[in-house]
């Protein structure tokens, strides 16, 4: 067997293999197999034990490792590319993949998976470049063009070209949210902001800004900063010409013009177009001096009055 089938395999030790059958056998491989690749996952090192034993799996010992050792009779499909071959033998799906490990029950299947292999798109979209392997998606894709919407939202009016884009917008009326991540008690209506809110967890920050060395967990937050470097303004106000790389910045400064202030103090009657302006306001009320200056033990409440105060230390004039 070439090294670029086998990966991570499973180890067998029998403690009492007289008393079990061969399919008894057999059943429980299939069980420790899908035991390994959903509690272990193949990216396993060598010689690492499964503490816990998977239902329905008795009188084993089992360890992960890399080498081929087979430790029962033929029937032990320790590699996981044997017992795909094997689960051939016991299903209706007898054509497989010469490149992994799916297998298919019809041949006109198999030759559609090859796609992804081979890079064959053989559905060309009449209205764009696109191309697609499958004439499926084609017609997915083909909506875009049309506008056509055919899965209608039974509680709102919405509706949506596929019907997985609808069964993730009634998550919304439902509030279903089967991804829950790992380390805190979050959890997400979509896959998507799972693995966004996990970079948090992890500090990874993988979107780089191409001209300076900042990097970001989000999209989003990589796009608002390249304006930066762009100088692109596109939120313009309504009421007058100035405009905005970002939306916030507008609505605050549309408070200018509609006179809104929805930041209330909770010690006086007064009241503030942003929340900044009152939690700097509200230290008048608590006393709190968080600059500290670094040449004395003065300390101020806002930046700009340590900017200010500062300037006698060092001279230096505005």
């Amino acid at each position: 067997m070439s090294e670029s089938i086998v990966k991570e395999c499973i180890k067998i030790e029998y403690n009492n293999k007289e008393s079990m059958t061969r399919d008894e056998r057999c059943n429980q491989q299939h069980e420790l197999w899908k035991y390994a690749n959903v509690n272990v996952g193949l990216n396993v090192k060598e010689g690492i034990e499964i503490k816990e034993e998977p239902m329905n799996v008795k009188n084993v010992e089992i360890k992960m490792s890399k080498e081929i050792e087979i430790y029962d009779e033929p029937i032990a499909f320790i590699c996981e590319s044997n017992l795909v071959k094997h689960d051939l033998t016991h299903t209706e799906e007898k054509y497989q993949c010469s490149k992994c490990y799916k297998a298919f029950s019809q041949n006109s299947s198999l030759k559609i998976h090859q796609r992804v292999h081979t890079g064959e798109k053989p559905y060309q979209c009449s209205q764009c470049d696109k191309a697609f392997s499958k004439n499926s998606y084609l017609i997915l894709h083909q909506r875009i063009h049309t506008g056509e919407k055919p899965y209608r939202c039974r509680q709102c009016d919405k509706a949506f070209s596929r019907n997985s884009t609808l069964r993730k917008h009634q998550r919304m009326h439902t509030e279903e949210k089967p991804y829950q991540c790992s380390q805190c008690d979050k959890a997400f209506s979509h896959k998507q902001y799972l693995i966004i809110h996990q970079l948090m967890h992890t500090g990874e920050k993988p979107l780089q800004c191409s001209q300076c060395d900042k990097a970001f967990s989000q999209k989003n937050d990589l796009i608002k900063h390249q304006r930066v470097h762009t100088g692109e303004k596109p939120y313009q106000c309504s009421h007058c010409d100035k405009a905005f790389s970002q939306n916030y910045s507008l609505i605050i400064h549309q408070r200018i013009h509609t006179g809104e202030e929805p930041y209330q103090c909770s010690q006086c009657n007064k009241a503030f177009s942003r929340n900044s302006t009152l939690i700097i306001h509200q230290r008048m009320h608590t006393g709190e001096k968080p600059y500290q200056c670094s040449h004395c033990d003065k300390a101020f409440s806002q930046t700009v009055q340590l900017i200010r105060h500062q300037r006698k230390h060092t001279g230096k004039k505005p």
